[in-house]
């Protein structure tokens, strides 16, 4: 993987079945910025909602599971990749920029399927528009 992907010290984590964010807050508290967690081991877990992200129809249908031994008793749900990389690109920071731009220029996305992804994505036309044209900038 790209430095731009595995840079982050940082995990979005959410719960599907948190209605009241009360969970994602627990995360925040026990292993989030500025923790004991944070300061100790360099990393930190985000508490975030559902609705966080803007995700294309059926992103759930596509979810990734993570479940290796390091994960026991739980297991992650994460976005496909394509997914993953228009929710980026709709939320338009620069960190995300620049992790979108070495998934495309590595062709571990593929630039097609991510045009599909924003094309669905419930976004203000102009906000569609900038997207396609910063992944026509690239490919």
């Amino acid at each position: 993987m790209p430095d731009e992907a595995i840079g982050s010290i940082e995990a979005d984590v959410c719960f599907r079945d948190d209605p009241f964010n009360a969970k994602s807050d627990l995360v925040d508290g026990a292993i989030g910025e500025l923790s004991g967690f944070h300061h100790t081991f360099g990393i930190y877990a985000q508490g975030v909602s559902v609705e966080t992200a803007v995700l294309a129809p059926g992103w759930q249908h596509r979810l990734v599971v993570l479940d290796t031994p390091g994960s026991k008793p739980g297991r992650g749900l994460c976005p496909e990749r394509h997914d993953l990389v228009a929710s980026k690109l709709a939320a338009g920071r620069e960190k995300d920029l620049e992790f979108a731009a070495a998934l495309l220029r590595e062709h571990i996305v593929d630039p097609g399927t991510l045009r599909e992804r924003v094309t669905a994505l419930p976004l203000a036309e102009s906000s569609r528009r900038r997207v396609m044209t910063w992944i026509s900038a690239r490919v």
